[in-house]
């Protein structure tokens, strides 16, 4: 935990926003996700308070041992690799930049009545675009080959979903993938395959 703790204060505030949905009635649980959502509405007239409070909530408060597993398989491993500097750039800009292109795809099939006006509204709320970029990042920790069998089963995870589903969801996901891909200059200077070091504590003379 030492060598991750981003990882893990974010999903310690992950827990606690879940532990507040779970006992919370159906209106203020109605409530709070709406109003932490990054949906049109909310980028609209708080686009601050959308794009953070986004990604510190989760629907089923069920899915919170499932997001606990895939922090530590992806998000962990990244921060210890790169530093917590460099994993906080490559995560916030994949949410960023999936949830306004996703969201202007939306507007755009709004304003073509394509989709209902309702879909303004929709509750859009999650971490899993941040996961998506630790996911694409991750290729270049792999060493050669398993990583080209790593990145194939990467894009296949979300292409797949984007080709069949055509969701403003699987699209934010596959952007998050290639974010995270496209991040690259990030790990020059970091050996693959190993940590960022942590300094020594002091020691007593």
């Amino acid at each position: 935990m030492r060598s991750s703790p981003g990882t893990h204060v974010w999903l310690l505030v992950i827990a606690i926003t879940s532990l507040v949905i779970a006992l919370s009635p159906d209106g203020l649980e109605h409530h709070l996700l709406h109003r932490n959502s990054s949906n049109l509405y909310q980028l609209s007239h708080h686009p601050v308070r959308a794009l953070l409070g986004s990604a510190f909530w989760i629907a089923d408060p069920a899915d919170l041992v499932l997001y606990a597993l895939l922090f530590e398989v992806f998000h962990a491993p990244v921060e210890r690799w790169l530093g917590t500097l460099r994993w906080v750039v490559t995560v916030a800009t994949a949410h960023i930049a999936a949830t306004l292109i996703s969201q202007k795809v939306v507007l755009e099939a709004i304003q073509d009545h394509d989709v209902p006006r309702s879909m303004a509204h929709v509750v859009d709320i999650g971490v899993s675009y941040g996961i998506a970029a630790s996911v694409g990042i991750l290729t270049y920790r792999i060493p050669r080959p398993w990583r080209w069998l790593y990145l194939a089963a990467a894009v296949a995870f979300f292409a797949v979903p984007l080709c069949t589903s055509h969701t403003y969801t699987d699209l934010g996901h596959a952007i998050s993938l290639a974010v995270g891909l496209a991040c690259r200059p990030l790990t020059w200077g970091v050996t693959p395959g190993k940590s960022v070091a942590l300094e020594p504590p002091p020691r007593a003379h």
